[in-house]
């Protein structure tokens, strides 16, 4: 069954009031880090689905599983039509920390799990060199699906649209409210304007931590995928080097937390 989008909002509201509830009363104990200043203040739009489109039936369990069987049958965009499957996150529904990448790519498309692909190699090897064991977190994006244009047999990424983004915010805010991690990092911009702030820019406040409603620890690095698009071997070597100092970061609030 799916949801039209005049009735809608009560069902989000639900997912956000989940979100929010869970979180409002946090505040980041910065483990070293100093909360960053200048942050915009504007809030990322609610989730909305575009015009004439529909989300589909949404449980009332607060359990991954049956949101991400529910998100498999999103039709809130156009990007459904033209993507293998929704890549829904992965990890322990114990993680604590919860990274928040763009979409999923085309190796993910196929395969149904996120960061698979040569953006998820780049985020395996900085986590293991800032001492974070990939296992224990939760991989997730702020769109569950791939948005493409063809280039000849080729599927090039599309960035997607802020609509796009918008619609997709619902199951993103199921998983944090379900997780109610204690640490948030957004990959990239796309992921970061999502959940801080529309006008957040990571290259002046990467690595430093975000005072945000969504968890006690917010912070925001680079796509590990601009690493790979360094024009040369020495570029992506200092590009990973200011990664994995962003996720040692990250590492330290983690260890504050146990």
């Amino acid at each position: 069954m799916l949801i039209h989008a005049s009735v809608v909002p009560i069902a989000i509201s639900a997912a956000v009031e989940t979100r929010m509830s869970a979180t409002r009363t946090a505040r980041p104990s910065g483990a070293g880090l100093a909360p960053s200043n200048g942050v915009p203040s504007s809030e990322p739009p609610e989730p909305t689905p575009e015009p004439g489109h529909r989300y589909p039936h949404l449980p009332e369990t607060k359990t991954l599983s049956a949101w991400r069987d529910a998100a498999a049958h999103c039709r809130a965009c156009d990007l459904w039509k033209t993507a293998t499957q929704t890549v829904f996150g992965e990890g322990r529904r114990t993680a604590k920390v919860v990274f928040v990448g763009e979409q999923p790519g085309g190796k993910e498309d196929l395969a149904g799990r996120p960061f698979v692909g040569p953006a998820g190699r780049v985020l395996d090897e900085a986590l293991a060199a800032a001492g974070i064991d990939r296992e224990t977190v939760y991989v997730t994006n702020a769109v569950k699906h791939f948005k493409w244009r063809p280039s000849g047999k080729r599927r090039l990424h599309e960035k997607p649209t802020r609509s796009e983004v918008a619609a997709c915010r619902l199951w993103l805010d199921a998983e944090i409210g379900i997780l109610k991690p204690q640490v948030v990092v957004c990959l990239g911009a796309t992921a970061a304007q999502a959940l801080i702030a529309p006008t957040f820019k990571v290259t002046q406040q990467r690595g430093k931590l975000i005072p945000s409603p969504l968890a006690p620890h917010v912070m925001a690095t680079v796509h590990p995928s601009s690493i790979l698009r360094a024009p040369d071997e020495a570029a992506r070597a200092r590009e990973m080097t200011l990664f994995v100092s962003d996720l040692k970061a990250v590492a330290k609030v983690i260890r504050a937390l146990n």
